[in-house]
C-alpha cells in the first residue's frame, strides 16, 4: 500500500499484483471500450463553483438512504468474481463496508453466499439478483436473502444478453475459467496472486451451487450458471419479484425515462441509474448524462441512485448536486481488496471519504443537504453572471 494516495494508485497496485487475464476482467469494457471514457468524461466535464466565506470548520458527509443514515454518500457496487482476485474478497468488502457504515451490494456472481453476508453484515448488506432462466431459482434466492435478514434486493436488468467483451476473449477468459499455458506462464510474474490461486483453486459461485447438479465442483457450477444467465426479463417479472420481496426493492440498470416512470408505477422503492460500468453496451450514454431527464420525469416518487464512472470524491458530490441521493463505486474498492484484502478495501473507502471531505471544504459546503445545482457551472448566460461581481 506504500505510495497509494488515490484510486488510480490503487488501480496500478492491483495491476502489479494480478495476472493480465484477471486484471483485464476488472478493467475492461466492451468492444472499443468507448463507454469507459464516456463515463469518466461525463464527470470531468462538470465544474464545481466554490462559495467562500462559509464556516466549514466542521463538515458532515453523512447521508440518509431508505431511512438509514450512512457515514458517507456512497456504497460498494456489486463486483462479480471477486474471489478470483483475492480469495475471500467478497466478505472482505462486506466487512469493510460494515465497519465504515456504508452499504455493500453482494454480486449475483459472488464467490461467497447470501447466508455468509447475513451473518456478517445484515444491516449493511444488499443482494444483487441476476434472474435465472429457471424462475424457481430466482424465487428461492429472494427467499434466502429475506431469511438472511438483508435489507435490500437489487434486481439488475441491464444484462438482456451476454456482452461482447473483446478484451476477455483475447485473453482466453471463459466460464468456467481455463488457464492456457501462456496465461500460466504470465501468472508466474505475479507470485502473490498465483499462490492464492494454487491454494484455493477456481472460486465457487456459492449462491448458485445449491441449484447445480449434485457434487458439482467450481467449474461445473460456473458452467451451470452460464446456462441460466442471461435470462429474459419483463415487467411482469418485476411485479412478481416486488410481491415476493418484503423490504426495499431496487432496480439497477435503468437508463430511459419511460422505464423509470414504469418502475415507479409498480412500487419500486428506488432505481440505480447505471450502464453496468460500461461493460454491456459500448454506445450507451453515461448515467450522469441521462440522469437529469430521469430526475425530472419521476421527481420524488422513487429514490434515485447512480453508479458507473465515479472515480473521485468530487464525482460523488457532482452527482449529488444534480439530485442523485447516493452513488456506488465498484472498481475502486475491488482494487483495494485485490491489493490489501480487507485493509485495502478500507483504504479505498477512506480515500474517497477524504476526497469528499476536502472537496466539501473547498466549495464551502459543510453539509450534503446544502448541495444543489448552484454549485455547478452551467452554460447559460445567467449562470455565468452568477459568478461575476
Amino acid at each position: 500500500m506504500d505510495g497509494v494516495y488515490n484510486v488510480d494508485d490503487m488501480r496500478r497496485a492491483a495491476k502489479r499484483r494480478l495476472p493480465k487475464i484477471a486484471f483485464d476482467f476488472i478493467e475492461g469494457g466492451v468492444e472499443d471500450e468507448d463507454g469507459l471514457i464516456t463515463n469518466e468524461q461525463a464527470f470531468r466535464q462538470q465544474r464545481l463553483v466554490p462559495r467562500y466565506l462559509v464556516d466549514i470548520s466542521t463538515r458532515d458527509q453523512s447521508a440518509t438512504l431508505f431511512g438509514r443514515t450512512y457515514a458517507s454518500p456512497f456504497g460498494i457496487a456489486p463486483t462479480g468474481l471477486a474471489g478470483l482476485f483475492r480469495p475471500g474478497a467478497d466478505l472482505m468488502l462486506a466487512e469493510a463496508a460494515r465497519d465504515a457504515n456504508i452499504p455493500f451490494i453482494m454480486s449475483g456472481s459472488s464467490t461467497a453466499s447470501i447466508e455468509d453476508l447475513g451473518k456478517l453484515a445484515p444491516e449493511h448488506g444488499w443482494y444483487q439478483l441476476y434472474a435465472a432462466r429457471d424462475k424457481k431459482i430466482s424465487e428461492d434466492m429472494i427467499r434466502r436473502a429475506d431469511a438472511a435478514g438483508l435489507s435490500t434486493l437489487v434486481l439488475t436488468v441491464d444484462v438482456p444478453v451476454h456482452s461482447n467483451r473483446e478484451r476477455n476473449q483475447r485473453n482466453g477468459f471463459s466460464r468456467p475459467l481455463k488457464l492456457s499455458l501462456a496465461t500460466r506462464l504470465e501468472a508466474l510474474r505475479h507470485p502473490g496472486w498465483l499462490a492464492g490461486y494454487l491454494k484455493h483453486g477456481t472460486p465457487m459461485f456459492s449462491n448458485w451451487a445449491p441449484y447445480a447438479p449434485k457434487g458439482a465442483d467450481a467449474d461445473a457450477v460456473a458452467a451451470f450458471v452460464a446456462t441460466q444467465t442471461a435470462a429474459p426479463l419483463t415487467w411482469q417479472d418485476v411485479e412478481r419479484f416486488r410481491r415476493l420481496w418484503p423490504r426495499t426493492f431496487v432496480i439497477k440498470g435503468i437508463m430511459h425515462t419511460d422505464d423509470a416512470v414504469r418502475a415507479a408505477s409498480l412500487g419500486v422503492d428506488g432505481i440505480m441509474v447505471s450502464n453496468h460500468g460500461a461493460r454491456q453496451l459500448d454506445r450507451a450514454p453515461s448515467p450522469l448524462e441521462v440522469f437529469p431527464a430521469i430526475r425530472d420525469a419521476v421527481g420524488d416518487r422513487m429514490t434515485l441512485m447512480l453508479d458507473s464512472g465515479v472515480r473521485r470524491g468530487a464525482d460523488a458530490l457532482i452527482a449529488l448536486c444534480m439530485g442523485v441521493k447516493f452513488v456506488f463505486v465498484g472498481r475502486a474498492t475491488l482494487y483495494g481488496a485485490t491489493v490489501g484484502g480487507r485493509a485495502g478495501a478500507t483504504a479505498a473507502i477512506n480515500i474517497l471519504r477524504r476526497e469528499i471531505d476536502l472537496t466539501m471544504g473547498q466549495i464551502g459546503c459543510p453539509r450534503l443537504d446544502q448541495l444543489g445545482p448552484d454549485f455547478l457551472l452551467r452554460e447559460r448566460e445567467d449562470d455565468w453572471r452568477r459568478n461575476r461581481p
